[in-house]
């Protein structure tokens, strides 16, 4: 299950409980970041001890273009995280938003 940049533009606006996870490297978050927590792709497997506690909760990923997070996606999954929603187009698609 995804999400547009559109929806989570929205929700974010209105205050809502997501857990956001940014899975691009450290130098493209501190670029441009929209308030995820940084835990890139490569550190997902030794991060799920740390993500437990949020397994139930509604957990949004995003990267660049929605490659990566669309594996941290199915590799939360496949750990019985509920949950998570993949930012279609990720932050490309964002400033793209943001300009119109």
């Amino acid at each position: 299950m995804d999400i547009t940049v559109a929806d989570l533009k929205s929700r974010l606006a209105a205050s809502e409980d997501l857990i956001l996870i940014d899975v691009r490297e450290a130098h493209e978050h501190e670029e441009f970041n929209v308030g995820g927590k940084l835990v890139p792709l490569g550190t997902i497997p030794s991060s799920i001890a740390e993500l437990q506690d949020h397994k139930e909760e509604e957990i949004v990923i995003y990267c660049r273009s929605g490659q990566r997070s669309g594996m941290a996606q199915k590799f939360l999954q496949q750990y019985g995280f509920t949950n998570v929603r993949n930012l279609e187009g990720g932050m490309l698609a964002w400033a793209e938003m943001e300009k119109k």
